[in-house]
C-alpha cells in the first residue's frame, strides 16, 4: 500500500498546485495567448528559453507550435534557443553561461517578437540577460515562473505577463507549467484557426 499512497499523493499534490493556478491565473494565461497570437499575426515569431527541465518544457512548446498541437494547421514561427547544442556550447566556452541566452536574443530577436521563458525559480544570470537583451531588442515577455519569483520578476515591465506557478517545488511547478503551455497551444490554435 505504501507506493500506492505515495502515487496518490503525487496525483494529489499536483492538483492542488494546478487548482491554485487556475484560480489565480486563467485572465493572464488568456492574455498571454492574445500576446501570442497577435505578435503571431503581426508575422512576428515566439523565442522560448530555459535552462534544465525548464529548457525542454521551452522545446516542448516551440515544437508543438511550429508542427501541431491536436489538429493539422500551418507551422507557426517558434524557436528555442536552448535546444542547439553547438550554439549553446560554443557561447559557454568562448563568453560564458550568462550570455547563453542573451547572444542569440540579441542576433535573432526583432521588435514585436515575444520571448517565452520557463523557469522553477527565476534565479539564473542567463534568464537575466536574456530579458534585458529582449528588452533591449523592443521584445515582450511571457514568463512562467515559480516559487518567489526569483531575479527575474522585477525586471518585467507592467505590459508583459508572468505567471508564478504557487509551488516550491520544481516537479510540480514544471508539470503545472506543461498544462499552462497546452492551455497556451490551444487557445493560439482557437484564436486562429477556430474550435477543432
Amino acid at each position: 500500500m505504501e507506493l500506492e499512497d505515495r502515487i496518490i499523493n503525487h496525483f494529489h499534490n499536483s492538483m492542488d498546485v494546478s487548482a491554485n493556478t487556475i484560480e489565480q491565473y486563467t485572465p493572464l494565461i488568456a492574455h498571454a495567448s492574445e500576446i501570442l497570437l497577435h505578435s503571431l499575426a503581426s508575422e512576428k515569431k515566439i523565442l522560448c528559453v530555459g535552462n534544465g527541465g525548464s529548457a525542454a518544457l521551452a522545446q516542448h512548446f516551440s515544437t508543438l507550435l511550429l508542427s501541431r498541437f491536436r489538429t493539422e494547421r500551418p507551422g507557426l514561427p517558434a524557436l528555442c534557443l536552448s535546444a542547439d547544442g553547438c550554439t549553446l556550447s560554443a557561447v559557454i566556452e568562448d563568453i560564458n553561461f550568462s550570455d547563453v541566452y542573451s547572444k542569440q536574443i540579441s542576433a535573432l530577436g526583432q521588435p514585436g517578437d515575444v520571448l517565452l521563458m520557463t523557469t522553477t525559480h527565476g534565479k539564473s544570470s542567463s534568464l537575466v540577460q536574456a530579458i534585458q537583451a529582449a528588452h533591449h531588442r523592443e521584445m515582450i515577455v511571457i514568463l512562467l515562473n515559480g516559487g518567489d519569483g526569483g531575479d527575474v520578476t522585477a525586471l518585467l515591465r507592467p505590459d508583459e505577463v508572468e505567471i508564478c506557478i504557487p509551488s516550491n517545488d520544481s516537479i510540480l511547478i514544471h508539470n503545472t507549467q506543461l498544462l499552462v503551455l497546452h492551455c497556451l497551444c490551444d487557445l493560439i490554435d482557437y484564436q486562429l484557426f477556430g474550435a477543432p
